[in-house]
């Protein structure tokens, strides 16, 4: 077992070495990333990574990131008519806080980075117990993906959210001050407005925090906060320590059978297109997803996938603000046949 120090930067230029069981002690507590990470895709440094992996011997490879690794199993993959090391067995784990990965309903560190935003939304509420009619205008990370400030919202309770897969105008700015005005005339007198960071270039956080202060004047305050990087959080929570030792474990069991499947005289070859996969959730499932089909299903301009599960969220949480909207829940989908073959009871089970 390798470990690769700075990812596909560190791999062209052979920060590789060997780890053993004593050099990841403790490693399921701590937050970040112990190994390194780099933003650079292997695409211009093919050549260098073949030769690294020809000079390790390396016969699979398990990528853990967010986008960066998705398309660089991608570019690999793609890689393997030229170079015949990257014909081994690949597998992706999404981790990342955005949580838009397509092919996968959750990432490793979106539970946490979940965590950071309901509580620090939850004492920036408290801190207006004191006063009346206030108004917070919070800002999120997570890219053009609008996970965080979705369902980090409908956790904190916020009256809106604004993100860049659903798109909106200044008429929708202008009746969420409206329903504002109207809410603080009862009893509960502070608002909380979400805003994804790159929800809209030209509405800007600044932008909002202005129209809301001049349309509320008179009625409320208004006060604005950029989370940045606290939002990433401490030590993993409870769900993601789980999640991750699940996820890996079940990566490792796949990469063990496909190498053997593969090896075939003496070497590892492996260059069908489900060698290469990405391990998502899907629903209740963790599936094993080439990459090569997940490409369709990519809009790789905003870096998000193009259908998200998520959204369907939305209206709940307009209802919970009390705006007049129906909530549809039927969800479409095929009955599957329970497959399990029940054991037949014997005597002595039907005796007791």
């Amino acid at each position: 077992m390798f470990a690769v120090n700075d990812g596909f930067e560190g791999f062209y230029k052979g920060q590789i070495k060997e780890f053993k069981w004593g050099d990841v002690g403790g490693w399921t507590g701590q937050g970040g990333s112990l190994l390194g990470t780099k933003r650079t895709l292997p695409g211009k440094h093919l050549e260098k990574i073949a030769e690294q992996m020809r000079i390790h011997n390396i016969n699979a490879l398990l990528v853990i990131g967010g986008f960066e690794a998705y398309v660089g199993i991608l570019e690999l993959s793609a890689a393997r008519d030229k170079y015949n090391e990257f014909c081994v067995p690949m597998v992706m784990v999404p981790a990342t806080v955005s949580n838009n990965i397509p092919g996968s309903d959750l990432s490793i560190g979106s539970d946490t980075a979940l965590n950071a935003i309901t509580d620090t939304c939850d004492r920036i509420k408290q801190s207006a117990s004191g006063t009346k009619r206030r108004v917070f205008i919070i800002e999120t990370m997570g890219g053009y993906c609008g996970y965080l400030a979705t369902v980090g919202g409908l956790a904190a309770g916020a009256d809106t959210v604004y993100i860049y897969e659903e798109p909106f105008d200044i008429r929708d700015l202008q009746a969420n001050v409206e329903h504002l005005t109207q809410k603080m005339k009862t009893s509960i007198q502070r608002g909380l407005v979400l805003r994804n960071e790159n929800c809209n270039e030209n509405f800007t956080t600044d932008f909002v925090y202005q129209l809301y202060t001049e349309e509320g004047r008179g009625v409320f305050d208004c006060r604005k906060n950029i989370l940045g990087h606290m939002q990433q959080g401490g030590s993993p929570s409870p769900f993601d320590r789980n999640f991750s030792t699940k996820i890996a474990a079940k990566a490792i069991q796949w990469i063990t059978r496909t190498l053997k499947d593969s090896y075939k005289g003496g070497r590892v070859f492996a260059n069908s297109e489900d060698t290469a996969c990405l391990l998502g959730m899907r629903r209740r499932a963790l599936v094993f997803q080439p990459v090569s089909q997940l490409r369709d299903e990519t809009d790789f301009v905003h870096r998000i996938p193009k259908e998200q599960w998520w959204l369907k969220l939305r209206p709940l949480m307009k209802i919970l603000a009390k705006y007049k909207t129906s909530y549809d829940v039927s969800d479409s989908g095929q009955l599957e046949h329970v497959t399990r073959i029940r054991p037949k009871e014997t005597n002595t089970s039907a005796t007791i």
